[in-house]
């Protein structure tokens, strides 16, 4: 029975104060309803020293949300691997729809920075997903395929377990639809398919995420699926009521 995983993604959102109380709420929810689920928090880089330090000794992990596909050198902006690894970090974000589609990242970008996590010791969170028009050109198989075929490509076949990967439906994020949640799965079922293509024992344990607007109203039915292993949480990562009530339904399930 694979883990639950429940990663919240903070965006370009926080800020001292506001990222203190956030993180003091969910570890106080998630000392008191036990840790059965994995559970996370991706920040902005400026704070990860703050939030680092905030999480030390709890059950929330750290994660960031990007990662350089480069160990080190003029690239200015970037940051890499090694440097999240000084900060605790255990999973860093790759190939999120919005990357892709505000800062042109190609898949042979988004496999090179799952590559370079991988060799810093965190744990990539591969996103995948396809647009409106796509979907409704019924090209979401061939999209999302692709997206995630890139990166197993690249791995090694011993390296599938150490990854996770998200489902993120572009046009179900922030616009108020979201996949039922047996569309959801249907695509998730796909995804472990690819995986075990490449390697069977290591899909079993493969977490599979969905990232399309999962919220404490939606969260029990999608994560009750039984490809989908927990959420990557835009919006109500922001709200700890929110984001707790995500992981009680992870729990749950």
């Amino acid at each position: 029975m694979r883990r639950k995983l429940v990663a919240g993604n903070w965006k370009m959102n926080g800020g001292l104060a506001a990222n203190a109380a956030l993180i003091a709420d969910v570890k106080a929810g998630l000392a008191a309803a036990g840790a059965q689920a994995d559970v996370a928090v991706c920040v902005p880089s400026p704070y990860l020293a703050q939030v680092q330090a905030a999480v030390a000794g709890s059950a929330l992990a750290l994660g960031a949300q990007d990662v350089s596909a480069h160990a080190n050198g003029a690239y200015t902006g970037e940051v890499s691997g090694a440097m999240l690894a000084e900060f605790a970090c255990k999973y860093a974000i790759v190939g999120h729809s919005e990357r892709r589609a505000y800062h042109g990242e190609t898949d042979a970008v988004v496999a090179a920075k799952a590559v370079a996590a991988l060799k810093s010791g965190l744990t990539p969170i591969v996103c995948v997903g396809e647009t409106l028009d796509e979907r409704e050109a019924g090209q979401t198989d061939v999209v999302v395929g692709r997206q995630v075929d890139a990166v197993l490509t690249v791995l090694d076949a011993a390296d599938v377990e150490k990854i996770v990967v998200a489902y993120e439906p572009v046009w179900a994020i922030g616009t108020g639809k979201t996949a039922t949640p047996e569309m959801a799965q249907d695509v998730h079922a796909k995804l472990r398919g690819k995986l075990s293509a490449k390697n069977a024992a290591a899909a079993a344990k493969v977490q599979i995420l969905y990232g399309g607007s999962m919220k404490p109203d939606n969260a029990k039915e999608l994560l009750a699926m039984s490809d989908i292993d927990g959420g990557l949480i835009g919006g109500a990562a922001l709200k700890a009521v929110d984001f707790l009530a995500i992981v009680q339904a992870a729990q749950g399930n």
